[in-house]
């Protein structure tokens, strides 16, 4: 068993412990208690001075599919052979040797999602793993936890220059529908023969997955969300940078989004409104937010300093921890494992040297599944 005495503790769902112990054993976590409680037996480490919070989530990365400093021989995100692929999945393409899950695992990041990129309607499965490990098969959290699609302007442009549908916004929309749509008539038709495709959207319309769709400009999330009307299906909205503009009609539809990677330069139209106040105004209007910095576009290593410019924006420390952890978590499907210091969940959490929203502080000791990392 191993104790952490002395620290001040977050448990990431707006809860704080002064004076209290972190108890670990089996990779888990075990409580918290007072001193006088922790098992003569037990390890301990001394984080006095310290802050102690959950494991830190990215839900939206390219972790590993999309190597830095590599160019083409690195880029396994995007299938653009075609412009509907649900067959393939980012497991598939994944260096867990990659140097992003060590800057990861360096900047208190535990969990990420991976996924395909943008420049398809419907880009393929993605997958949930530790930031740990150098057998992505042992680092799987969850697999498939969603399928990628994508609006706007990145599926015109790979395609549209091809002189290939989609060309427009209405054609990103209708090979989206024609796609569930197949789905649905494979789901019902009794002799349908095996079909890699059809199979893996099939567990969209089944509810068995979330379609995760990359949408930035208000127009576009709109198209998501009568997508999801029309086809009952469980999505989230990934970016969500127009989302301040119609966040109370976000709220309408109980979905969760992620937003970011506000850190970026306003690189293409569908950017030009981005701005930190986003996140603060889908908040206050309800709606479920993560913080992402869809790594590469933003070194993962600024996760928190994202974090920090939300803060700056008006969210308060608790909102953006959540946002983090256990919201991230939710986000993902994944809250029962992680995403908060609670009894019976994987002990993946951080020290601190200090606050970690004051960004002169680091994650001196990074733990996952228990092990120091």
């Amino acid at each position: 068993m191993l104790a952490i005495v002395n620290g001040v503790i977050f448990d990431g769902t707006g809860n704080k412990f002064d004076n209290k112990v972190l108890l670990v054993e089996g990779g888990k976590f075990k409580d918290i208690v007072s001193p006088e409680d922790v098992p003569g037996n037990a390890e301990t480490i001394d984080a006095s001075g310290k802050v102690i919070t959950p494991g830190l989530i990215d839900v939206h990365t390219h972790l590993g599919v999309s190597e830095e400093g590599i160019g083409k021989d690195g880029s396994d995100f995007n299938e653009t052979s075609d412009p509907v692929t649900p067959e393939v999945r980012a497991i598939d393409g994944i260096n867990p040797l990659e140097q992003g899950f060590k800057d990861a695992r360096a900047s208190g990041i535990t969990t990420v999602q991976v996924m395909p990129g943008s420049a398809n309607v419907i880009g393929g499965e993605m997958v949930i793993l530790k930031t740990a490990g150098t057998i992505v098969d042992e680092m799987v959290v969850k697999a498939p936890s969603g399928m990628k699609a994508a609006m706007g302007e990145n599926p015109k442009r790979v395609h549209g220059d091809k002189g290939k549908m989609p060309v427009t916004r209405m054609g990103v929309a209708a090979k989206l529908r024609q796609k569930l749509i197949e789905a649905q008539n494979y789901i019902n038709k009794a002799d349908a023969k095996r079909d890699l495709a059809m199979e893996n959207l099939a567990k969209v319309i089944r509810k068995e997955i979330p379609l995760r769709v990359h949408a930035h400009r208000a127009d576009d999330i709109l198209t998501v969300l009568r997508i999801k009307r029309e086809f009952d299906i469980d999505l989230t909205i990934e970016h969500c940078t127009e989302g301040h503009k119609i966040a109370d009609y976000v709220k309408k539809h109980n979905v969760h989004v992620s937003v970011g990677p506000t850190m970026s330069t306003r690189s293409k139209v569908e950017l030009k409104d981005k701005g930190w106040t986003t996140i603060k105004t889908l908040l206050d209007a309800g709606v479920p937010c993560s913080i992402t910095t869809d790594h590469p576009v933003v070194g993962i290593e600024y996760l928190i300093t994202s974090a920090v410019h939300a803060i700056r924006a008006g969210i308060s420390e608790e909102q953006a921890l959540k946002a983090l952890t256990v919201d991230a978590a939710r986000h993902l499907g994944v809250s029962d494992r992680v995403g908060s210091i609670e009894p019976g969940k994987d002990a993946d959490f951080v020290i601190w040297s200090g606050n970690p929203f004051k960004l002169e502080n680091t994650a001196e000791e990074v733990f996952i599944a228990g092990e120091r990392v």
